[in-house]
C-alpha cells in the first residue's frame, strides 16, 4: 500500500486534503496517519519519536530466536532508548519476560506508555539517560541507540522531521555503544544476551571495541535484507 492509499484508508475524509498537502511537502506518512505496524503490534508515532523501521523489526525477531534458545525461565530485559516503545512492546508480546525500558524524553515515554496500554502489555517504563548505568540486573540488553555521525548521511525527510536526539551520536556514531558496553557487565546476569542495531560503517570499530570489552564472549554481526551489517549480538555460551 503506497502513501496516498494509506492516507485514504486511515485519515478521515474531512482531513485528507491537509494530509495530502503535508505529504507533498515531504512529511512522513507515518506521522500523518499516526501509527505504524511493528511485528505483532500497532504502534502510535508522532514527531517526538523515530518511526519504527523494518530493520528494527528484524532486530526484534532475531533477538527473540536467541532468547528462546538461551532461556527457559522468565527473562529480565531492558530496552535502552525505547522511543515509541516498539521494541519493548514486541518483546513483551512474544516472550515470557519482565521488560524494562528507558528513554531520556518525557514526551517519548508518554507515547510509549500509551502504546503499551493499547497493545495490552505491561512494560516498566522509566525516564533515564542511556549514557548512564541503569539500576537492576538483566538477562538481556537490547538497544537501537542513536548511531549516526553528525556529519553522516541522512535523507532530507528524516533529517527534517525525525528527532535528532534519537539519530545522532558523538565519536562518529560509536559513543553510546562504548558507554553501554562499558557498564553492561555490572547489570547483566551470568547468562546474557546483548542485542544492538548498528550502522554498517561501524562494524570494524565495534569489532575492536569488543576485543577490549568482551574478549571472552561470543559475538556475531548479522546482515539485514540489504546485505548490510545491521545487527550485533553478544552472548554467553
Amino acid at each position: 500500500m503506497n502513501d496516498k492509499e494509506l492516507i485514504r484508508k486511515y485519515v478521515p475524509l474531512n482531513k485528507q486534503k491537509k494530509a495530502f498537502i503535508k505529504l507533498n511537502k515531504g512529511y512522513p506518512v507515518q506521522y500523518i496517519i499516526g501509527n505504524v505496524e511493528f511485528c505483532d503490534a500497532l504502534i502510535n508515532v508522532n514527531k517526538n519519536v523515530l518511526i519504527p523501521r523494518f530493520e528494527t523489526e528484524m532486530l526484534v525477531e532475531k533477538s527473540i530466536k536467541y532468547l528462546k534458545k538461551m532461556f527457559k525461565h522468565q527473562i529480565n530485559i531492558i530496552d535502552l532508548g525505547t522511543g515509541s516503545g516498539c521494541i519493548a512492546i514486541a518483546l513483551k508480546k512474544a516472550l515470557n519476560a519482565n521488560v524494562f525500558a528507558i528513554d531520556i524524553s518525557r514526551k517519548a515515554l508518554k507515547l510509549a506508555r500509551r502504546n503499551a496500554k493499547n497493545n495490552h502489555v505491561k512494560v516498566n517504563f522509566k525516564k533515564g539517560d542511556i549514557g548512564k548505568k541503569p539500576k537492576g540486573k538483566f538477562d538481556c540488553i537490547i538497544s537501537n541507540p542513536p548511531y549516526i555521525a553528525y556529519d553522516g548521511f541522512v535523507s532530507y525527510k528524516v533529517k527534517k522531521y525525525e528527532p535528532h536526539i534519537a539519530l545522532y551520536a558523538l565519536e562518529a556514531g560509536l559513543y553510546f555503544y562504548k558507554i553501554i558496553l562499558a557498564y553492561s557487565k555490572d547489570i547483566l546476569n551470568r547468562q546474557f544476551l546483548i542485542a544492538f542495531e548498528i550502522d554498517d560503517s561501524l562494524k570494524e570499530r565495534l569489532e575492536n571495541l569488543l576485543k577490549k570489552e568482551y574478549p571472552k564472549y561470543k559475538n556475531i554481526f548479522e546482515k539485514d535484507l540489504s546485505n548490510l551489517y545491521r545487527y550485533l549480538f553478544i552472548y554467553s555460551e
